[in-house]
């Protein structure tokens, strides 16, 4: 499998799935205030860095997946299991990006002004992400 966007996932999502989304990226968020509140915000940082929604999304894809193929008679949970790796490995590209971002805004909020810094770090981001996945497309079109 190869890593793509593909947005008809948002039409398969029921409510209460993205209420469990938001709830977990919630409280991911709430506990690594709390971490940095009491550790100070170079640790605390480090528990933002977690991927809030990806639990909650990896379990919900493999169960969409798994319901898909048992709708059609067959038993579904290895095609589960791989599109969550999928998304998982999904997630990884995209922690390429948040390295980029936290690493640009670090060094220019030093000595620049945040707007700068800001729109520099998400173009650090965009730029890191989108080559990471660049790179892992070309390797798998190679197999």
């Amino acid at each position: 499998m190869t890593v793509t966007a593909d947005l008809s996932g948002v039409r398969q999502t029921r409510w209460h799935e993205l209420l469990l989304r938001f709830a977990t990226g919630g409280l991911i968020t709430v506990a690594a205030g709390l971490v940095a509140q009491r550790f100070g915000p170079v640790i605390g940082g480090l528990f933002l860095a977690f991927p809030a929604i990806f639990p909650a999304s990896a379990t919900l894809i493999a169960k969409h997946e798994h319901e898909k193929k048992m709708a059609k008679g067959l038993a579904g949970r290895r095609r589960g299991i791989e599109a969550a790796a999928v998304d998982a490995c999904g997630t990884a590209l995209g922690s390429i990006g948040l390295v980029a971002f936290a690493g640009t805004s670090w060094w220019l909020l030093r000595a620049h002004a945040p707007v700068l810094a800001l729109a520099s770090a998400m173009a650090a981001w965009l730029a890191a992400a989108v080559f990471a996945w660049w790179l892992h497309r070309r390797r798998h079109q190679r197999r």
